[in-house]
């Protein structure tokens, strides 16, 4: 099963449509907490939706389940918590959520894309997430757009 992740931050949306293109992952996975934020352009919640099905013929899900908590994402980005602890946090969070074991979770995530803001993985969630079920699940291979 391939996983692929994608941020929208410092890119175009030519490129960022372009990209999930060329990639044939099925569906997005937006697994942001606020998806509806003005400052998302192209990526807020109801135009990313159309633009998917539009442009890519692609499915939009929300997955507010591996979404780090309102707590946690301001203790990290307001409070400027360091990045080791904001990651063994969130990992925490998802052993909790047992999210490897939701079957909804599995169908949505096969040849699907995890979305969030970061334009790079290496300080994002989505990373997180998908190293997290790559460890739980044998046949998980991740690709970052």
């Amino acid at each position: 099963m391939k996983l692929y992740t994608i941020g929208f931050t410092k890119t175009s949306a030519a490129d960022f449509f372009g990209r999930l293109l060329d990639s044939g992952a099925k569906r997005v996975v937006d697994v942001r907490l606020n998806n509806v934020s003005q400052l998302a352009g192209f990526a807020k919640r109801d135009d990313l939706a159309y633009f998917l099905r539009e442009i890519c013929g692609m499915e939009y899900v929300h997955a507010p389940d591996l979404a780090p908590t309102k707590e946690m994402l301001d203790a990290y980005r307001k409070e400027h918590r360091d990045w080791a602890t904001y990651e063994r946090e969130f990992l925490a969070l998802m052993d909790d959520r047992r999210i490897q074991e939701t079957p909804s979770v599995r169908q949505a995530l096969a040849d699907g894309c995890l979305l969030c803001s970061e334009d790079t993985p290496e300080h994002c969630h989505r990373r997180l997430v998908a190293e997290y079920l790559g460890r739980h699940w044998e046949d998980l291979e991740v690709v970052h757009l």
